[in-house]
């Protein structure tokens, strides 16, 4: 019967630590794309991925690479012709902004047209300002996405017009995306939601008016099932083919932590809704939910005190402090105080030091990211006379034991 006590009271307790005690990581949402990935930007940290690395159509995601080549090369109030080509080269049922031959449009305007209502045409006329062709500018994009760090990217239109040739991967795509954001006039575009052509010669009337595709930075006060408003979304693109299946680029901010999201190939619900914003929304409540940036050590705080050896009593002791604020990026579940650092000093700490000379690193890993500061003086320290008393003496020895001493014994064996 004892035994019977103590199985039914050890039941408890392990039934008791599965409620009440807090698991390390949520679970992870359950994405419908066939692949996705999140990422935190300042650290690089992938927090979610699935198929990540695996060779996919981008469909207009791709026209985040051909925003980012166009602002490196080009000013906005520059101007370019639309061409015949640029137009032509658009298959019917593909999305545009009712560009017209003739018309003369700057690149800011032209990038609007192409990140808001995703107008293809506008990718062609603006790969032909940079590079005077599609083809060039194709290569441009390969080019910049190497250097990028992409593995798995190849281009061949600046759109993501469907071609079997033209693909890449979640993985990549964050990598473009990131570069992007770098670019302030990126960021003001992509998280605009509504835009109006401004009327030309070849086009007098004022009704190109585009609302932003992407629906996640749409502000809607209803309570329907497609409201996929999300308050902290700033960015970035969506994408459709039928062989790329919906797709999203998408990054949102919040207490200075801001996380990419990539979904590609996603499909509907059974009720119409559409999983590239839900995958998104979801992403991002795990990411905000599960994750944190925590500073562990301010700027020239205080690691340590050290006593030098050779220094004057009244400075030998000596504060070590962080040259650089330790920013981290950490699992919720993990408490700061249990994130000790290393640290390393350099070999021979000797006076004379002056205030902020560097003595040595310190490092954090946290989730196999590395975090490191130099370790500088907090003070100066100076040389004690003592020592430098200590030293001349021993000189004068040395110099005594060198030059006096064989001379003696020289005369010694003189008188012999």
């Amino acid at each position: 019967m004892k035994n019977k006590n103590k199985i039914f009271v050890i039941f408890i307790l392990i039934i008791s630590s599965l409620i009440f005690c807090k698991s390390s990581f949520a679970l992870e949402p359950n994405i419908n794309a066939k692949a996705a990935i999140s990422v935190e930007i300042s650290t690089g940290k992938i927090v979610y991925e699935k198929n990540a690395y695996e060779k996919m159509f981008p469909a207009s995601t791709t026209k985040v690479m051909t925003a980012l080549l166009v602002l490196e090369n080009c000013s906005l109030d520059e101007k370019e012709t639309v061409s015949y080509e640029a137009i032509k080269a658009v298959p019917n049922g593909y999305s545009n902004a009712n560009l017209q031959v003739g018309e003369e449009i700057t690149v800011k305007d032209l990038l609007y047209a192409l990140m808001l209502p995703s107008a293809n045409e506008a990718a062609n006329v603006l790969a032909e300002h940079v590079a005077g062709s599609v083809e060039s500018f194709a290569t441009m994009m390969n080019t910049r996405a190497e250097e990028l760090g992409c593995k798995t990217t190849h281009f061949v239109n600046p759109n993501g017009i469907h071609n079997d040739g033209h693909y890449s991967t979640a993985y990549d795509l964050y990598l473009i995306a990131r570069e992007a954001m770098k670019n302030d006039t990126f960021r003001k575009i992509v998280s605009t939601t509504k835009f109006s052509l401004p009327p030309t010669e070849v086009y007098p009337e004022n009704n190109r008016t585009f609302t932003n595709t992407n629906k996640l930075i749409i502000y809607n006060n209803s309570n329907r099932a497609d409201n996929y408003y999300y308050k902290n979304a700033i960015g970035i693109k969506t994408g459709f083919t039928s062989q790329a299946g919906n797709c999203l680029i998408s990054c949102a901010s919040q207490d200075g932590l801001e996380f990419i999201n990539v979904v590609l190939n996603c499909e509907l619900t059974e009720e119409g809704l559409s999983y590239r914003f839900l995958d998104s929304i979801d992403l991002f409540n795990y990411d905000y939910n599960n994750y944190e940036k925590i500073t562990l050590k301010e700027k020239d705080s205080k690691i340590d005190e050290i006593e030098i050896k050779n220094a004057t009593k009244a400075t030998k002791k000596l504060d070590v402090n962080i040259k650089d604020s330790i920013i981290v990026l950490k699992n919720k579940d993990i408490l700061a105080e249990d994130i000790k650092p290393e640290i390393v000093y350099e070999e021979k700490i000797l006076a004379p030091i002056l205030k902020g000379q560097v003595i040595g690193t310190i490092k954090y890993n946290v989730d196999e990211i590395e975090y490191t500061s130099e370790l500088i003086a907090g003070s100066d320290v100076e040389h004690s006379m003592i020592s430098i008393y200590l030293i001349i003496i021993g000189g004068i020895l040395l110099v005594f034991s060198i030059v006096i001493m064989p001379k003696n014994k020289k005369n010694k064996y003189k008188l012999k």
